[in-house]
């Protein structure tokens, strides 16, 4: 079976400009002793709306290897895909991020459900999770609720993941399984239930995506209980111990945190959490990078920072259906948006500062950054002209995408400073 490293990052790249850069960050990481592996990700909507194809993905990473000589492991997401999205996505993918959001709580036959307690015993009454303080108690009303709420997800993950190993051989990719975007984080008990029912299914899933508690909105921190994260995370991670000896899921399933792009606050309980347990980790940095070419073309002045102003405009002009896909991962307050003129009357420090994630700088700005995050659009639409100058803005584009990833990610996750 193709293994999933201990420690990945998924790393997006809306317009595959940037591989070299990025993968500089994870040369940097081994070189400071943290070896994790990057999974160049992009979606099939991420696709569509730049004019991609998934094939340019393989590309990308392939070549970037090549120049770097990186000689670790690497791999292809064909991210947050369904079974009427993959087929496009079979030949270059090694790694497939199996999206069954839309199934959560969706109706399921009783006899499904009943049959599946039936099945099942061992999850009814008093169960001792090797580190969780409480046994879990659970009645069999909890388990069919359960698997009333998640197991038509599961069925269609089944097909999903079934498809694929027919195509390329079970083998040959790394499955995940994303849960996290659903009303609320699921308790222990819930993910216990929903890991029997993977393995139901035959899914050899290397890594899972659940909820967790507080927000993950696209571009910013983390906002949240952060102790509660934390105890969430660890509880997840005992249940995943558990559930790989009780039900034979591959011994290195690990946890998958990708909703939301920085979660800095997170690094600190997350690392401890990884060490207490010995656990792996799959991460995804969502749309950092794109917001890194931002700020670089910025950084540069000049015609570079003329088009990142012209970018910031097109997207104030139309926040409003740029948003309306993320409305429930953003909070941008329009009032706390600067007007396009007085965007265009900044110097290239002031756009940088407003936009590059530093929360102790008092000219970052959270709302500028979020609607800049989901405004790519704006970007793909100029085509040539974009691609064009980010070229020549190579060096501060370069600069900046590495040490985002080296020096606010992979830094305080994996190396601890």
């Amino acid at each position: 079976m193709l293994t999933l490293s201990k420690f990945s990052i998924g790393i997006g790249d809306r317009f595959a400009q940037q591989g070299e850069a990025q993968l500089q960050a994870f040369v940097q990481a081994a070189a400071a002793g943290a070896d994790v592996v990057p999974v160049w990700n992009k979606s099939n909507r991420e696709h569509l709306i730049v004019g991609s194809e998934p094939a340019s993905v393989r590309h990308e990473a392939d070549a970037a290897v090549a120049a770097l000589g990186w000689r670790q492991p690497y791999h292809v997401d064909a991210d947050h895909i369904r079974l009427e999205t993959v087929e496009r996505f079979l030949h270059g993918s090694d790694f497939f991020t199996i999206d069954v959001a839309d199934s959560i709580a969706q109706p399921v036959a009783p006899a499904a459900v009943s049959a599946f307690a039936d099945q099942h015993p061992e999850l009814i009454g008093t169960l001792a999770i090797p580190g969780i303080a409480r046994p879990l108690q659970t009645t069999r009303a909890d388990v069919e609720r359960i698997a009333a709420k998640y197991l038509l997800a599961v069925h269609d993950a089944g097909k999903i993941y079934h498809h694929i190993a027919t195509k390329k051989g079970a083998d040959k990719f790394i499955a995940e399984v994303s849960l996290d975007e659903t009303d609320r984080p699921q308790t222990p008990p819930e993910l216990l239930v929903i890991l029997a029912a993977l393995a139901d299914q035959g899914i050899r899933l290397q890594t899972i995506a659940p909820k967790f508690t507080g927000r993950f909105n696209k571009g910013v921190d983390y906002v949240g209980d952060v102790a509660q994260f934390e105890q969430e995370f660890n509880d997840d991670l005992c249940v995943i111990a558990f559930a790989v000896k009780r039900y034979g899921l591959p011994a290195n399933l690990k946890l998958s945190v990708h909703s939301g792009s920085d979660k800095f606050s997170l690094y600190a309980p997350i690392r401890r959490a990884l060490a207490r347990h010995g656990a792996g980790l799959h991460l995804k940095t969502a749309g950092t990078t794109w917001l890194e070419e931002v700020i670089g073309l910025a950084e540069a002045g000049g015609a570079g920072l003329a088009l990142a102003q012209e970018i910031y405009q097109g997207a104030y002009e139309h926040r409003q259906e740029l948003s309306a896909p993320y409305a429930t991962v953003i909070d941008i307050d329009p009032a706390r948006l600067p007007s396009p003129a007085v965007a265009h009357g900044w110097t290239a420090a002031q756009f940088v500062n407003a936009l590059r994630h530093d929360p102790q700088c008092p000219e970052f700005n959270p709302h500028l950054r979020q609607l800049l995050h989901v405004g790519f659009k704006i970007a793909a639409k100029l085509g040539p002209r974009y691609l064009e100058q980010v070229r020549l803005c190579e060096a501060s584009v370069a600069r900046n995408v590495t040490g985002n990833l080296f020096d606010r990610h992979l830094k305080p996750l994996f190396l601890g400073t």
